[in-house]
Formats: structure tokens, C-alpha cells, sequence
């Protein structure tokens, strides 16, 4: 059974950086795309950034430069590292498993990332 438990969200000032964490069980990382989205408020959710083995990464242009998805080879956690955060960032977090085969896709419960002065 495939779960996903995100973790690391927070408030944090402008410029400042935070890493988000997504715990995976259940994952065989070769026949997944591992990927982070956000909300914002009054915003539909948004891909940021995805991750699959031997393939290439993705980031929307917003956080080109910014910020960088990676995974803990060997083992089963997914990082979304965040620097020089910004105001417009702010939004709930969610990481997804996407089955490459299957097309079925997985969710986690959301992580909240608040960016203000």
C-alpha cells in the first residue's frame, strides 16, 4: 500500500529557507514519478517540481533557481529544498506518486508553508 507523509512546513520569513520532506512506503521508485505541488490561497494547485529515477527533473519557472527536489539514494524519502523563499510561495504543500504503468495516482495529507514578514 502506497502512503505518503510529508513534513518540514512552517512559517518562515522572506529570503529565509526551508526543506520539505516526503516519507514514502510502498514506492518501487523505478515505476513512480515523485513530484511536490502547492496551493496557494485562492489558487488552483500547481505542479512545483518532480523527480524520477534516471529521468529528468521538472520545475515550474517560479522556483527555477530556487528550489531543488531530491531523493535520499538509497532510500525512501523526497526532499523539496527551498531557498530565498518568497511571499508568493506561501501555500499547502502536497507530494504525489504517480505510477508510470498504472497512471494511478497517490496523494499525502499536505504540509503548510507560510512566507511573511
Amino acid at each position: 500500500q502506497v502512503q505518503l507523509v510529508e513534513s518540514g512546513g512552517g512559517l518562515v520569513q522572506p529570503g529565509e529557507s526551508l526543506t520539505l520532506s516526503c516519507t514514502t512506503s510502498g514506492i518501487v521508485f523505478s515505476v513512480y514519478t515523485i513530484g511536490w505541488y502547492r496551493q496557494g490561497p485562492g489558487k488552483p494547485r500547481e505542479l512545483v517540481a518532480n523527480w524520477r529515477l534516471n529521468g529528468p527533473t521538472y520545475y515550474v519557472d517560479s522556483v527555477k533557481g530556487r528550489f531543488t527536489i531530491s531523493r535520499d539514494n538509497p532510500g525512501n524519502t523526497v526532499y523539496l529544498q527551498m531557498n530565498s523563499l518568497k511571499p508568493e510561495d506561501t501555500g499547502d504543500y502536497f507530494c504525489n506518486a504517480y505510477n508510470n504503468w498504472t497512471h494511478r495516482n497517490y496523494w499525502g495529507q499536505g504540509a503548510q508553508v507560510t512566507v511573511s514578514s
